[in-house]
């Protein structure tokens, strides 16, 4: 089994899909509306083979914005990720140890999800 989508509850798919994808790098593979008041949006990060969904009219976009808390993005330097995400607007927090010499740095989207920068010094090459 592999983990392919994960959809975020938004109040605003605009807003999500300009943060997600302006700010924060992310492709924008789909954007449609294939019935009246339904409409998806699948954006992946760099790298990624999971992705995001933002959308309107489907039962897994009814949660409240802003209610999805952990999700992480694994990066190889945290410092540099970090960087460019505050040079792109993003209010990003200072990066922490929080044991066994795991990095982490957290922010938000629009809405309030949570998002996690972590870095795992032992994760390089292929095991990253």
């Amino acid at each position: 089994m592999k983990l392919e989508l994960v959809p975020l509850p938004v109040a605003d798919v605009d807003r999500a899909t300009a943060f997600y994808a302006e700010r924060l790098g992310f492709v924008v593979d789909v954007d449609v509306r294939p019935a009246d008041g339904v409409r998806v949006v699948q954006l992946t990060p760099p790298g990624s083979a999971c992705s995001i969904s933002l959308g309107t009219g489907l039962d897994a976009y009814g949660g409240q914005p802003g209610s999805v808390r952990g999700l992480h993005l694994v990066v190889a330097d945290i410092a540099q990720a970090r960087a460019d995400l505050v040079d792109r607007g993003v209010d990003v927090g200072p990066v922490q140890d929080v044991g066994g010499g795991v990095l982490y740095a957290g922010f938000a989207d629009p809405d309030g999800n949570g998002w996690t920068l972590q870095q795992m010094p032992w994760r390089t090459g292929d095991a990253y």
